[in-house]
């Protein structure tokens, strides 16, 4: 008989009641040190207070009236990314998969706008993850997320990572824009290296198409910058931004430049929820902490510190890992004999959370705002894992 919730999901045994900071609660008691942060979304830790405070006010006055109406926080919000970003305009959804949904549409109505309607197709990376929607699984183009849902939405096409000869070879006078990550997140933790961004920034200026950037998981601090994309000093058309936004709160943005954006005038897009005063109330106090110079310098310094030490846990464990990589707080092991699933049950034997990746790799995600005490109590226990991961190879 199949459960009253879908069964999409290969859970854990674990139910967590609560959260502190850095820390989740089981329902039996035991204290979980979190490197995941709900798959990147809780920069600022869980039950924050400044985020309580913010969600509490704005629920006591108004929690949702649609976008028929002017939302003074959502307004808030806007500018806040606009004065922070490259963008001039910013469109709110839910959710990142939304956000990529919005992305193809904008880069498409871009073109049949300008008198180009046969400029459909968006060229992506093989090991990207675009969300789950036809578009976000077409965009993705892996198998995993593909088979069994076709036909797949057409005017997509893939190339390996980071091989730009062979994106500038697959661009046509069908091509509309190139869509990528700068750090691919469940593609195994793989940062595109700076002059490979501004080399693909090239290209898509010399063949005058746009250029979309999918920061969902890699962007709001997560890399040490505000955006991972600024690392190369370079700058997209359209960028695709969720979980860390809204802190834990459902929450997602579609940021452009005014020209990527003239196509969509009233009527061409909307939704019911997206920006609604929960969210932005929520998000403007994510964006007050994260966007901020000293506490970005922050997690730079502590993204040394965690790196520092997981290079030391890699070298007392080579047949269980084979490297560290990413960036800032976006930290992948790439594990050697052992699965990483099996790294991260591990984990959970010893009470630390972490996210299994592809190209078997173990995500360290942790809140932006872990101390260093906890930061060194993670790795301790990532240590006991380890230990015991070796202990069956």
């Amino acid at each position: 008989m199949i459960p009253s919730v879908l069964p999409t999901y290969n859970r854990a045994d674990l139910t967590f009641e609560s959260g502190e900071g850095s820390w989740m609660i089981e329902a039996d008691g035991r204290r979980f040190l979190d490197l995941g942060a709900g798959i990147a979304v809780n920069v600022l830790g869980h039950a924050n207070p400044v985020l309580v405070e913010a969600l509490t006010a704005q629920a006591n006055k108004l929690w949702h009236v649609s976008n028929l109406y002017n939302i003074t926080q959502q307004q808030a919000l806007a500018d806040k990314l606009v004065g922070a970003s490259f963008a001039d305009t910013v469109f709110f959804t839910n959710s990142g998969t939304e956000c990529c949904e919005l992305a193809v549409k904008m880069a498409r109505k871009y073109w049949h706008d300008k008198g180009q309607p046969n400029r459909v197709e968006i060229i992506g990376f093989h090991g990207a993850f675009h969300g789950r929607s036809s578009a976000g699984i077409a965009a993705a183009g892996g198998e995993k997320l593909t088979k069994g849902f076709g036909p797949l939405l057409p005017g997509f096409a893939h190339v390996d990572w980071e091989d730009l000869k062979a994106l500038e070879a697959s661009i046509t006078e069908n091509t509309a824009a190139v869509i990528v990550e700068p750090v691919q997140g469940e593609g195994g933790i793989r940062p595109m290296e700076d002059a490979d961004l501004k080399a693909l920034r090239e290209i898509c200026d010399e063949a005058g198409i746009l250029l979309i950037m999918d920061e969902v998981q890699c962007g709001v601090g997560r890399t040490g910058k505000l955006f991972a994309h600024e690392w190369a000093g370079v700058t997209p058309d359209i960028m695709m931004v969720a979980k860390g936004i809204g802190g834990g709160f459902p929450l997602g943005a579609v940021l452009a430049t005014e020209d990527a954006a003239s196509g969509m005038v009233a009527g061409t897009h909307g939704s019911t929820y997206g920006g609604n005063p929960l969210a932005c109330a929520v998000g403007g106090a994510v964006m007050d902490v994260v966007a901020e110079d000293a506490f970005l310098a922050e997690v730079n310094r502590k993204a040394g510190l965690l790196r520092q030490k997981l290079e030391g846990l890699v070298a007392a464990h080579p047949d269980v890992f084979e490297s560290v990589r990413g960036s800032g707080l976006m930290l992948g092991l790439k594990c050697a004999k052992p699965a990483c699933t099996d790294v991260v049950a591990a984990g959970y034997d010893n009470e630390v959370i972490t996210v299994p990746a592809a190209d078997n790799v173990v995500r360290l995600l942790p809140p932006l705002n872990i101390s260093d005490d906890e930061i060194s109590e993670a790795v301790d226990r990532l240590e006991k894992a380890a230990t015991q991961v070796a202990s069956k190879v």
